[in-house]
């Protein structure tokens, strides 16, 4: 098999050739545009929709709780350890002082704050949770955290009657750590493990309520949140998740999927500002959670990142629950005029909103929200401690499955395979499509060449999402005795080009053609007409025909979006290849033979997983296929149940499977499955590359 694939041109040195060709992107351009905004709107117009009553609504609540808690990797949720509080500084003021603290969420998991307590105590009271936006201090190299650019908060608060708690988030904190996992560093496991920084923010807050309630000072029963920007979407976890938030005020800090994902502004945002959406929320569902308890949605009318149309979007479906609960008179939204700034405007609203629902308190303002401190005197850490977790928290926050024990019998392969497959189906493809659409399966052209023929048919995978399949074979061959399937990634698409265009020039002209390659079309036709066997080609969504904005800038943030449909686009290239499938079968000729598949690389994964849900695949032949899904494919919380070793093994037990790969050892767990089911290297092997 390993002559097919050098014959195929999928793995040949025309890649140095081809690399440099441009790309045609408009044809994908133009599809994902319009496949995202088909996406967005079915999951914006399900948001909510079937409200019901209110002891439905009451009845269901808890579920989809524990629907957000998962998706923020707080399912389980952590044990609650020991905070281990430090009070590490304090500052005087004339009506208040100022604590600096440190506590550790989970062990090794620092925070550092500032509390702002008055000085005129009058047995317990309230406290606010002041969760801070990205507004990070540092000078000459060291940290102050952004708890320090947003002090005034605290000190107003204080002066007012409250103890305030603001707390440093994981990234500009004073131990500075990772927000920009998938928009800037490249660490798309991040999806594989169903960790977001979300989780680590709203565990964070979790755990400040919980010190807030062992103070002697503090009425546990009177707590509220707020925050603005990145600590305005704080400010939704920690009040969606946990009621012991008895007022909400978020400052903008939400919009709907329809800004984040049509619209764009995904990003303007780092990733602590969106859960792993596995259940395809929009985000008024997350709003709707804090009701019945009172809930002020502020925003300025001409924010960038958080667009006034959908925050208002948010507010109207999430008042409908309020109104449901008989509570429509606690949610509030609160507009002012400006950009995305921390304006007076939006704080005394705020402040308002706080007294009139912990205070009872209606007056009018007389104080403003001043600034008093310089950053030296709310610093926390003057070493920073040795056993911080927090700049690698990522590594375990959501643990990882650890490796499974081989099957040993044919029953434990059973419950083996079945656990994963219905953990797959739940948790990492649950967006595919419910009713898949029809393949409208129809010819593209045909042409001849030297007793070459090369078909091209083109089929729907799903909504607004059209590819094209190619077949290769002799042009007198009616029934071949083999199809080979090849899923390509851009570079094998543009190695095919290279070997197709030499006799097929004028039916690829619409696709931007690499220097044709001689000695790879004289090796395919050799074996063609050596052996009764067609070739077959697909590249999924955003590769070749379909390929969209090569720039790194747009590569990312379409990955994003998918992330935020509750998708993943090797999940859905996984979808892609398994309808290539069926439109194979479908071409007349070819559908009846037996069909082995192969790729290389991250799609090679994408193909392994295709095969685990179409039938009768005969055989696998994968190339060079990551030996963890940490370097891909990269699916919603896979390496959660499994690893690819896992999916190795299930592939075996129902196709052949041939694994290129140097190292072995890489692949302990198919190994030993084999041997203890005797399986022998019909069923699975691994060959050498030379």
């Amino acid at each position: 098999m390993r002559s097919i694939w050098f014959l195929t041109a999928l793995m040949i040195a025309s890649t140095a050739l081809s690399q440099d060709s441009p790309i045609d992107t408009k044809r994908g351009d133009a599809m994902i545009a319009k496949y995202f905004a088909a996406e967005t709107q079915k999951l914006e117009d399900a948001c909510l929709s079937d409200l019901g009553s209110a002891d439905e609504w009451n009845k269901n609540k808890q579920v989809y709780r524990d629907q957000l808690m998962e998706m923020l990797g707080l399912k389980p949720q952590p044990e609650r350890t020991p905070l281990e509080v430090k009070v590490t500084g304090r500052t005087e003021e004339a009506e208040f002082y100022v604590e600096n603290i440190h506590f550790q969420s989970r062990p090794g998991l620092y925070v550092t704050g500032n509390v702002y307590v008055p000085k005129k105590v009058d047995g317990r009271l309230p406290a606010i949770l002041y969760v801070c936006g990205h507004g990070g201090v540092k000078k000459d190299g060291v940290s102050y955290g952004n708890k320090v650019h947003y002090h005034h908060h605290g000190s107003w608060f204080a002066r007012n009657g409250y103890i305030c708690l603001t707390i440093d988030t994981l990234q500009l904190g004073e131990i500075e750590s990772i927000h920009h996992g998938t928009y800037r560093y490249n660490m798309w496991w991040w999806l594989n493990r169903g960790y977001t920084p979300a989780g680590v923010e709203a565990w964070n807050c979790v755990r400040a309520l919980d010190y807030l309630q062992s103070r002697n000072d503090v009425d546990g029963e009177r707590l509220g949140v707020t925050g603005r920007s990145g600590g305005g979407a704080y400010s939704w976890w920690i009040a969606a998740i946990d009621e012991r938030i008895k007022v909400a005020v978020p400052v903008a800090g939400i919009t709907d999927l329809n800004n984040y994902v049509v619209d764009g502004c995904v990003e303007g945002h780092c990733d602590c500002m969106f859960m792993v959406n596995t259940y395809q929320w929009d985000y008024a569902k997350v709003a709707a959670l804090v009701a019945p308890r009172p809930l002020l949605i502020s925003n300025t009318d001409n924010d960038r990142i958080f667009p006034l149309d959908g925050v208002v979007s948010t507010y109207n479906k999430a008042r409908k629950v309020y109104k449901l609960l008989g509570a429509e008179k606690d949610i509030g939204l609160h507009i002012t005029s400006g950009p995305h700034k921390d304006t007076q405007e939006l704080r005394v609203h705020a402040f308002r909103w706080f007294n009139h629902y912990l205070k009872n308190d209606d007056a009018l303002l007389n104080t403003s929200a001043g600034k008093y401190f310089e950053p030296e005197q709310l610093r926390v850490f003057k070493t920073l401690p040795a056993d911080e977790k927090n700049t690698k928290i990522h590594e375990s926050f959501v643990p990882a499955a650890k490796p499974a024990s081989a099957p040993e019998n044919e029953k434990q392969l059973k419950q083996f395979t079945t656990s994963r497959m219905n953990s797959l189906k739940d948790l990492s493809f649950r967006a595919w499509p419910k009713q898949p659409v029809p393949l409208n399966l129809k010819p593209a052209f045909n042409a001849q060449h030297d007793g070459l023929s090369l078909s091209a048919y083109d089929f729907t995978s799903q909504q607004n999402i059209e590819l094209r399949l190619y077949v290769v074979k002799t042009t007198d061959l009616e029934q071949p005795k083999l199809v080979v399937l090849n899923v390509l990634d851009q570079q094998s698409w543009q190695d095919t080009l290279a070997t197709l265009s030499v006799a097929f020039k004028e039916q690829l002209a619409s696709e931007t053609l690499p220097q044709a390659n001689q000695d790879d079309f004289k090796s395919l036709k050799g074996m063609l007409t050596s052996q009764p066997w067609a070739m077959a080609y697909v590249a999924p969504r955003g590769v070749g025909p379909t390929a969209w904005d090569q720039s790194t800038k747009k590569q990312t943030q379409h990955r994003r979006r998918f992330y935020l449909l509750g998708q993943t686009l090797d999940g859905m290239r996984t979808w892609d290849t398994r309808r290539a499938i069926q439109a194979l079968r479908e071409v007349k000729g070819v559908g009846k033979a037996p069909l082995w598949l192969q790729s290389e690389r991250r799609m090679a994964g994408v193909t392994l997983l295709a095969s685990l849900f179409e039938p009768d695949i005969a055989r696998l032949d994968l190339y060079e296929l990551p030996h963890s899904l940490r370097n891909g494919p990269f699916l919603l919380n896979a390496r959660r149940f499994l690893d690819t070793p896992e999916l190795v093994t299930i592939a075996a037990s129902q196709s052949r499977v041939v694994l290129y790969d140097n190292d072995t050892t890489a692949w302990k767990q198919p190994v030993t499955t084999a041997k203890n089911l005797n399986w022998g290297k019909s069923q699975f092997q691994i060959r050498k590359v030379d």
